[in-house]
């Protein structure tokens, strides 16, 4: 499923990327979907109700696999990223862990962190999202490609049914909050949840 949200119409860690924080008020799914002429998906996932034991999304339910704007692109995070990623978070820890959801946390660890255990992380990153057990999705610049960030859906630790959270490089820090509010949206319009923990936003 590709959803396309045309920017500026939209105004510690999961097994080592993501930690719970106070829950803070969703998104009106109905104005996402204004923006994105896409007004069936609350009512196909109001249909689902049952979850699985060993996942935090209903049974049949398929995951949106992108959403593109005119600043970022979003894509399941996997091993494919590795060295990007790497790059991007290293060059980034002071800033990520001043980010909401990241200061009190473990994650990204001040020493760094090898490439080898990078990609270990974006292994079990990738099985998750294939298991239906968290979804994690890179940030990538929509004109080169490049790793700006990653968005984190993982099962909440404290409030909520989901824990929601978002990264960016301290050089494109002024995509923060525009992500951060445009996956929130999204996720409350595309998304099977209905109480997301936004970890301090």
């Amino acid at each position: 499923m590709s959803t396309v949200v045309r920017q500026g119409l939209l105004p510690n860690c999961y097994q080592g990327r993501a930690r719970a924080r106070p829950a803070c008020p969703g998104t009106n799914p109905n104005e996402f979907h204004e923006r994105i002429g896409n007004r069936d998906a609350c009512a196909a996932r109001d249909t689902l109700h049952a979850v699985r034991p060993d996942s935090f999304v209903p049974p049949g339910f398929e995951p949106p696999r992108s959403l593109a704007t005119d600043r970022f692109v979003l894509e399941p995070l996997g091993p494919q990223h590795n060295e990007a990623d790497h790059a991007a978070w290293t060059s980034s820890i002071e800033h990520i862990r001043a980010t909401p959801g990241y200061p009190d946390g473990d994650w990204p660890p001040i020493d760094g962190m090898s490439l080898d255990a990078n990609l270990a992380d974006l292994s079990r990153h990738a099985a998750d999202f294939a298991a239906g057990k968290g979804f994690t999705f890179t940030v990538l610049d929509p004109v080169d490609g490049e790793v700006t960030g990653c968005v984190y859906l993982y099962p909440p630790e404290r409030e909520g049914d989901v824990m929601v959270q978002t990264w960016v490089r301290a050089d494109r820090a002024d995509l923060d909050e525009p992500l951060a509010e445009v996956v929130a949206a999204w996720v409350a319009a595309e998304w099977p949840w209905q109480q997301p923990d936004r970890c301090g936003r």
